[in-house]
């Protein structure tokens, strides 16, 4: 399992942060798990033993025992977009387990984007009851931790992703070599050109990429590195970024 380098984490050490990949960390056993490298993350508060999980797809148990082998217990989940590969569902002909699992092993809210809320509920088959619904710039708590959430659509019309101590974690929005696709059902590539260059412009250099898949050699960047690297930043406006991106 990974613990990846923590930037200023203050002083009193009590934020928790875990990148799992599944495949490899947990759902050792699933073929398919170790084919789409997704990335599960943990967040919590150490000093109140409380965590969040952000897409927990594949192994809803194995993300619990994790969480119980470090001292923490789950309080809620957070989703990046509806995908199964990031909530559970069925995809290519697989079922992967996800949030209609792990609601059947624990009872935690599950936070979604309000326009993703219908769609997650479809793939997964949980009940309205069990999603909660936000719009860009609410603040989801874990102990005294503060995850700030950011709709980011272009992938799927509400993905979002979530900003916590000078971390971004960005489902499919980006990763650290190009972006989510926008050619599948409710892909938008002009709106994923404004998710890049405006809604995350606020996201500093100097805060921490981690990324929904393992689509590079490492697991994690600064943000500078990415928009210095990325090919994805390249176009210098929407035009072009239409030429390269749009069909």
């Amino acid at each position: 399992m990974t613990d990846q380098p923590q930037p200023a984490a203050g002083a009193d050490d009590r934020f928790y942060f875990r990148q799992l990949l599944a495949g490899r960390d947990i759902a050792t056993d699933n073929p398919l798990a170790r084919q789409m490298v997704n990335f599960v993350y943990l967040i919590g508060d150490r000093a109140t033993g409380e965590a969040l999980v952000v897409d927990p797809a594949y192994d809803p148990q194995g993300i619990l025992d994790v969480l119980a082998a470090d001292g923490m217990r789950l309080t809620g989940a957070l989703a990046t977009h509806y995908h199964p590969d990031h909530v559970g569902g069925d995809m290519m002909g697989y079922s992967v387990t996800g949030i209609a699992e792990l609601l059947g092993l624990t009872s935690v809210p599950i936070h979604v984007q309000h326009d993703e809320a219908e769609l997650v509920r479809q793939v997964t088959g949980v009940a309205e009851t069990d999603l909660v619904s936000h719009g860009s710039g609410d603040v989801v708590s874990v102990g005294a931790v503060d995850i700030e959430l950011i709709h980011t659509p272009g992938h799927t019309p509400g993905s979002q992703c979530f900003l916590v101590d000078n971390r971004l974690v960005a489902g499919d929005t980006l990763f650290l070599e190009g972006c989510g696709r926008t050619d599948l059902p409710g892909g938008d590539p002009s709106a994923l050109y404004d998710s890049l260059t405006n809604r995350l412009a606020k996201v500093p250099d100097e805060a921490v990429l981690f990324p929904g898949h393992l689509y590079s050699p490492e697991p994690s960047a600064s943000m500078g590195h990415t928009r210095q690297n990325n090919f994805v930043f390249k176009p210098k406006t929407e035009e072009q970024w239409m030429m390269m991106f749009g069909a």
